[in-house]
């Protein structure tokens, strides 16, 4: 295995362009600004870069992909294999016909929602509310003001560890509220999403709206992983959270939001272990007082320290 890793870190020092780096720390990577660094971490300097780097990691290294890092809890101690990061890359956005368009996995969810509507096309502007990147949204099923992603998807592009690009249909997927089951061993590089004429004005005042709508409710601007839990079928996480009495309560260095319930907030003494103990807490409240089994909606990945 050594052999291994030390040609595949020859190779990518010849064959990438990107950045490589051992032990990186993840903190920075993520809203929540907590987690454990990665064994081995790449940010490409582009699609083919990306593919010839897949091609070049060993069989028995993990993968795992990161966006702008909401909707992730990575634990204090890291990540045992190779993180790839798409923030600042991948970002690429092209209209393919009248009303679909291409937008690649790094890009913003906001930013696909402002270009869409500069083309005149509708449909996307609930984008502007989700905090995340596109390939974050595809691989979650994201959503809010209640549209979701995959509403609009009719094909993904998906590359596997051999760096191979395949095109796949909406309807290879399996997606449900908040998830979607894709392809072992692939993962999103861009989507196609087929919206509808509109006019720019009208969504580019939505789109405000609805960023505004956010920001009154949600605390913007301060580091949070995104909303914490799923909504429960015929009722709101938020709302049985705050039925339990918990808004503001805090455990370590994390604190459930007093002005959302389904939002915690971290500090610069926080770790990844206080949150996770504070979602455990939650859960167990609200299980015991409703019956409810709250699941996360952020997804919880590493190693415990």
């Amino acid at each position: 295995m050594a052999t291994k890793i030390e040609h595949f870190k020859k190779q990518v020092a010849m064959d990438c362009k990107g950045r490589f780096a051992e032990n990186e720390q993840l903190h920075q990577y993520t809203t929540w600004r907590v987690g454990g660094p990665a064994r081995y971490f790449y940010r490409p300097k582009g699609v083919e870069d990306l593919a010839t780097f897949m091609a070049l990691i060993p069989e028995e290294v993990s993968i795992t992909w990161l966006g702008l890092g909401s909707n992730v809890l990575i634990r204090d101690g890291g990540i045992d294999g190779v993180v790839i990061a798409h923030q600042g890359c991948l970002r690429e956005f092209t209209q393919l016909d009248d009303t679909t368009v291409r937008a690649e996995a790094g890009l913003a969810c906001a930013q696909v929602a402002r270009f869409a509507a500069r083309l005149n096309l509708q449909g996307a502007e609930f984008l502007a509310g989700v905090p995340g990147t596109i390939g974050g949204a595809l691989n979650l099923n994201a959503g809010c003001f209640g549209s979701e992603t995959w509403n609009f998807v009719v094909a993904a592009e998906m590359m596997n560890r051999q760096g191979e690009i395949k095109l796949r249909q909406a309807k290879d997927f399996d997606y449900q509220y908040r998830y979607v089951k894709r392809p072992e061993n692939e993962w999103f590089v861009a989507g196609h999403f087929q919206l509808t004429a509109g006019v720019k004005e009208v969504s580019l005042d939505k789109i405000r709206e609805l960023l505004d709508r956010r920001a009154n409710s949600q605390p913007t601007g301060k580091p949070t992983g995104g909303s914490v839990f799923r909504n429960p079928p015929g009722n709101f996480s938020a709302k049985l959270i705050e039925q339990c009495g918990l808004k503001g309560f805090s455990m370590g260095g994390a604190e459930i939001s007093t002005k959302h319930a389904n939002f915690i907030i971290s500090s610069s003494e926080t770790k990844a272990q206080d949150i996770e103990r504070l979602m455990e807490h939650v859960g167990e409240q609200v299980n015991a007082k409703f019956g409810i089994k709250l699941v996360p909606e952020v997804h919880i990945i590493g190693d415990s320290e």
